[in-house]
């Protein structure tokens, strides 16, 4: 305590109580302050000095306990604990011991030494009256006696336990010390004294609490009491509610056994699947999809997701009387897949099938089904609760594909629809990589958050080597890195990630020539020095054969790229160096730090110079590659794997290499994810990915090479741990890892048209697209620029002018029959459209090849001659005149009916060779011309339509037909020709001379060098698409004549009010009235020369068909009354016309049903013979309103 401060008493801020009773005794009548919150404004005041008290808060200091005492009080409560625990054993001992009564029976050796044996015995022998008078005696006296307590401390236990309640009630008291609370320093070494002192301490409280019953014994004994009541009350209340329950009528209940189907697999596949970590997790994921309705799955590639999850619910019964449906992003999974569990599951191809785009071996006995995500977005157009399946699996969900998308969408939705009709379907969503929160996050999307699995993968350890800078040049680099590994390295196969087509092929190209068989130079070598060849091959085999028992693993630094890390490369080097041969001289150190901005892509060729910067030849295969310190390497098996290769070309990455060879495969990212190529040990990644991206507004679109996410990278270095510990090069640097790549690549909804998939969806009923429920939702700009596109077409109902925004307009009949065809809605409206005039053998072929990519290849790694061949041979097919004004629609027109005839003849790869023509593109354009076709003959009855292999070509009024229809599919992709005295004194004429300008953009588009069109460069065009590489190129170019497009893109045209010079005329062919017109294309607004076109609904319209009608040119039965007209039938056009009764007549009655036409006038005639009659009649006299009345109607 420290000392006072001076005057403490008054500092002290204390509370007071004020002695009120007096003033609250006098009366108040009125109702006055009755809530008294304070004592403010008080109606009565005291008269006299109030007693006040002062309120004192006592604060209660707990002492803490000194470490000494301490250690004593935790002494005597463990000497409690010990005695409490020996009166239990006593305890417990009691409940073993013999009773008293078999005591008494025994005889003790004391008491017989004593009395001797004579008097045992005799008292043994005594009667057995007298025996029973002495028990009866003894039981007397035994029942009058007390009982002694064999088990002492029966008291002591009873406080203990009263203790060890206060105990319990006093926890945070800091002076209490707890039963439970072990002592640190506790030593069995105590004084005797203390012992003592103890014990007659506890045996005085216990003699002292032994006389007075205490108030803590009657709380221990109404405890008891009222415990052993309340256990009895319980127990009554259970047997008669078990007694009640026992007498109501037992429900039953529904019990499903577990079904197992037997599978009998091999036993090399069975040893292979109990490897895969996905087999481990067997039961999980049953019962997960047993118990919930849509369940994630995640787990990198290589797990055994795909094959082993189908093969799971097979065996859990899901295939007994429905399908198991697993979607797939790509074609080429769908089909290794279903072949792959087919071979596992030990079954037939009938029962575990594929069905893609264009081919399938689906049956009726189908029970596991691979298909692409778009072949089931079909069947549930035609079935939309998927009624023959039992489970979905979405697979590959990470690549977030529009359909996948589109499907997870309304799979939440037929999911619970299901379950509501007691047929229940079940959702697997399995994703490669853990990004899932935008399926488990999204309450819009699932309700309750389904359950996610995550399956560890089958992964070893994989060594990451990043480059100290990063090249543009990543070509170069990938094959400098290859050649590095395959000289240096142990065996093992080698995989590289390139972005292109063309990369593929340039590699691929190299590295053969590199690492071909073995050649005439090193047999050669070996001829001139047999001897060093002996020696060295001895020394070869000592030095593998004591490496191969060596560990393999790599523990180096990771700063340096030129040291690759393993003891066995190390030797190899050395011995390679006592050979004398040079390896090649690569400085990896040489690199720029500005990343590529490269802009080539597979399906569009770039310029021709780009094409020979890339090719040069020689000098450049020097540089990278020492042929001669090749020539004495394994030889290399170098195999391409890109999305436009063959299938069977595919298929061979996944056989083993000949015998001696190392495999290499050089790949697009296709091998990413979708497919696992076994034996991978080496991975070289180049970092970046070949991505089209498109412009929202202008819809151009553009493949530009940029860096892939750091999720693609990560699942590509995973290509090198499949099998055994790998390694990944990457031919970039940490940093630029770390700063410039994305955490995840954008989703492809979000970075492509969605055309096709609002009117898929507006089909569906799904009128408020912007609604649903996607995954990641497409931007509003897209949805509002597919909704106008759609709306030129006529697939969607032009919206009122309060309703724009509202993303609500309503399907046409057009729009119906352009989304049965499985092609892009403006293909689709093409198709509708051509049955008019008997074209659709020629439609369905051009919008099969105009639907394929890159049907026609560029030759760029050809020669003159052959270039030149190709390029005669494609403006021959283009023709004269009208085929030739159809343009790149009609080469592939005549292209793909020369296939189809040479291919009868068994010639068609030779012919693709030999045109220039792509063979995959060929049969994929005949497989699409068959679903088209039969999907025509299923809508269009009578007609049987066939694909004939001997079509000609169309004629020339065909072929303007042609362009018609072309111009009616691509309404809103007209361009035209920038005249040169439209170009500005200030702007370069040069780069303007053949230029285009579209309608959304500002920039100049030109027409391809490839195209049959560039010589004639017509006025007017419409384009397939828009591409970008160096320039801004047109691809599917169609020259169109500007007459048409009030026609066939009214609403894009702005046309002016009809022209009275010439005047309107009379067209009695279509029974119309034409007039002149002029007026603006576009927002740019292109002037339209004057055109004839259909005189618009408007009074003006009207009088000038009542005017022709009274000439006699509607009706020529009419002409005779002509000459008798009250006045001329000009007159009805003229301005003082309004104030003549019967001018006004006519056209009001015109006017109300909409007629300007001679159809509409016969129509109304059906309806009401005397239509018109007596309007007319007022024109004549009435001397010949009885002849007029005899022939009326005049037809």
């Amino acid at each position: 305590m420290g000392r006072k401060k001076h005057n403490w008493k008054a500092r002290n801020i204390a509370e007071v109580e004020i002695d009120n009773s007096a003033t609250k005794k006098i009366p108040i009548d009125i109702k006055y302050r009755e809530d008294n919150y304070d004592n403010c404004n008080a109606l009565v005041l005291p008269n006299e000095k109030r007693r006040t008290k002062s309120k004192v808060k006592k604060v209660t200091t707990t002492r803490l306990l000194s470490k000494k005492r301490r250690k004593q009080l935790e002494k005597v409560v463990e000497k409690k604990k010990k005695k409490l625990r020996r009166t239990e054993l006593l305890e417990e001992l009691g409940k073993v011991q013999a009773p008293q009564e078999e005591l008494k029976q025994y005889v003790s050796l004391t008491s017989v030494q004593t009395k001797g044996l004579k008097r045992h015995f005799r008292e043994m022998e005594l009667p057995v009256k007298e025996h029973m008078i002495k028990s009866n005696n003894e039981n007397e006296d035994n029942m009058s006696e007390v009982p002694v307590n064999a088990i002492k401390g029966s008291k002591k236990r009873r406080m203990a336990i009263l203790k060890e309640q206060k105990v319990q009630d006093a926890v945070s008291d800091p002076n209490v010390i707890g039963f439970d609370e072990p002592s640190n320093s506790e030593s069995e070494s105590n004084s005797e004294d203390n012992e003592d002192r103890e014990e007659k301490d506890a045996a005085e409280t216990s003699e002292d609490n032994e006389n007075i019953p205490s108030k803590e014994d009657n709380i221990l004994e109404n405890n008891i009491t009222k415990s052993t009541v309340g256990e009895q009350e319980k127990s009554i209340e259970n047997q008669t509610t078990i007694s009640k329950e026992l007498l109501k009528p037992q429900q039953p209940i529904e019990r499903t056994p577990a079904t197992f189907v037997v599978l009998e697999r091999k036993p090399e596949i069975q040893a292979a699947r109990l490897k895969l970590p996905v087999v481990a997790e067997e039961q999980a994921i049953i019962e997960a999809i047993n118990e919930n309705p849509v369940v994630i799955i995640t787990g990198e590639t290589g797990s055994g997701k795909t094959t082993q999850v189908p093969q799971f619910l097979y065996e859990a019964g899901y295939a007994q009387e429905k399908v198991i449906g697993i979607t797939e992003p790509r074609r080429v999974a769908a089909i290794s897949m279903s072949k792959r569990v087919a071979e596992e599951m030990n079954l037939t191809e009938e029962e575990v099938s594929y069905l893609i785009r264009f081919e399938g071996n689906v049956t009726s006995e189908t029970k596991v089904k691979f298909m692409t995500d778009g072949v089931l977005l079909k069947e549930i157009q035609s079935d939309f609760l998927l009624t023959k399946y039992s489970i979905i699996i979405l697979d590959e969900a990470h690549e977030r594909s529009v359909y996948t998308d589109i499907l997870i969408g309304l799979l939440s939705r037929i999911v619970p629809l299901r379950n509501k009709r007691k047929n229940p379907l079940k959702l697997v969503i399995m994703s490669a990589t853990l990004r899932v929160e935008e399926f488990v996050e999204n309450s819009k999307l699932f309700k309750t958050k389904p359950p996610v699995l995550t399956v560890e993968s089958r992964q070893f350890p994989v060594t990451i080597h990043f480059n100290k800078r990063t090249s543009i040049n990543y070509v170069s680099d990938a094959l400098k890195k290859a050649i590095k590994i395959h000289t240096r390295l142990p065996d093992g196969g080698i995989l590289i990630f390139l972005t292109g087509q063309r990369e593929v092929n340039y590699v691929v190209c190299k590295l053969r020539r590199a690492f071909s068989m073995k050649n005439k130079k090193e047999i050669a070598n070996k001829m001139k020095e047999p001897q060093k060849t002996n020696d060295s091959s001895k020394k070869e085999d000592d030095i593998k054969n004591n490496s191969d028992n060596e560990d393999k693993s790599d523990n180096s630094d990771h700063d340096t790229d030129d040291d690759f890390r393993c003891k066995e490369a190390i030797r190899y080097n050395k011995l390679r160096q006592k050979k004398k041969v040079q390896l090649p001289n690569i400085n990896l150190d040489d690199y720029s730090v500005i990343p590529t901005d490269d802009t080539h892509e597979d399906l569009i060729g770039a310029e021709d110079d780009e094409e020979i910067q890339l090719d040069e030849d020689e000098d450049e295969d020097d540089d990278v590659i020492d042929l001669k310190a090749c020539a004495d390497a394994q030889p290399l098996w170098v195999l391409p794997l890109y999305s436009l290769l063959q299938s069977d070309k595919q298929a061979r990455v996944f056989e083993p290499p000949p015998e001696g060879h190392r495999l290499c495969v050089v790949s697009t990212n296709v091998a990413e994810t979708s497919l696992t190529i076994p034996n991978i040990k080496y991975v070289v990644d180049c970092g970046r990915c070949k991505t089209r991206m498109y412009d929202k507004v202008t819809g151009v679109s553009t493949y530009r090479i940029c860096y892939t996410s750091k999720a693609s990278a990560n699942q590509r270095a995973g290509r090198a741990g499949r099998t055994g510990p790998g390694h990944c090069y990457r031919l970039y640097s940490s940093a630029v890892f770390n700063d410039q790549f994305e955490q995840f690549s954008q989703s492809e909804i979000q970075r492509k048209p969605v055309d096709d998939l609002l009117l898929q969806m507006k089909v569906m009923n799904i009128d408020k697209v912007v609604n649903f429920p996607f995954p990641t939702p497409p931007d509003t700009v897209q949805l509002q620029i597919a909704e106008k596109r759609l709306m030129i077409l006529g697939a969607l109902q032009q919206q009122t002018s309060g309703k724009e925004g509202s993303y609500s307009a309503k399907v046409t009949p057009l729009g119906r029959s352009i989304a049965a065809f499985p092609v892009a809605p403006r293909y689709g409206k093409m198709l509708s459209l051509s049955h008019q005039y008997d074209l659709l053998q020629y439609t369905v072929c051009m919008v099969a090849a105009l639907s394929v990519q890159e049907v026609l290849m560029e030759a760029f790694n050809m020669d003159n001659d052959s270039r030149n061949k190709w390029l005669q041979m494609r403006r021959f097919w283009a023709g004269t005149g009208n085929s030739l004004l159809l343009g790149d629609p009609m080469v592939l027109i005549r292209a793909v009916g020369s296939a189809e005839y040479a291919g009868t003849k068994g010639r068609l790869l030779p012919f693709c060779d030999e045109h220039g023509l792509r063979h995959k593109a060929i049969v994929e354009i005949r497989k699409l011309r068959q679903q088209l076709t039969n999907e025509i003959n299923l809508n269009i009855e009578d007609l049987n339509l066939t694909i004939n292999p001997q079509m000609k070509p169309p004629a020339d009024i065909e072929a303007k037909l042609l362009r018609q229809i072309v111009l009616a599919g691509m309404a809103d992709q007209v361009a035209r020709k920038v005249m040169p005295d439209e170009v500005n004194e200030d702007q370069d004429k040069a780069k303007w001379k053949y230029a285009y300008k579209t309608t959304d953009m500002e920039d100049p588009v030109f027409i391809h060098s490839s195209c049959v069109l560039r010589k004639i460069c017509p006025e007017w065009v419409v384009y397939q698409e828009i591409y970008e590489t160096n320039k801004m190129y047109m691809r599917g170019v169609t020259s169109i004549e500007p007459e048409w497009l009030p026609k066939f893109a009214p609403s894009l045209c702005q046309l002016g009010e009809p022209l009275t010079d010439p005047p309107p005329r009379y067209d009695p062919e279509t029974g119309k009235v034409m007039c002149s017109m002029a007026g603006t294309f576009g927002r740019a607004g292109w002037k339209l020369p004057v055109m004839d076109v259909e005189y618009p609904l408007s009074v003006d319209g009207v009088k000038w068909f009542a005017c022709f009608l009274l000439e006699g040119k509607v009706c020529p039965k009419l002409k005779q009354f002509v000459p008798s007209l009250l006045s001329t039938p000009q007159s009805i056009n003229k301005t003082w016309a309004k104030l003549i009764p019967r001018t006004q007549e006519m056209t009001q009655l015109l006017l109300s049903r909409g007629i300007m036409s001679r159809g509409q006038l016969l129509e109304a005639w059906k309806v009401d013979k005397n239509f018109l009659l007596s309007a007319y009649q007022k024109w004549l006299p009435e001397s010949a309103h009885g002849h007029v009345m005899l022939i009326w109607p005049p037809v």
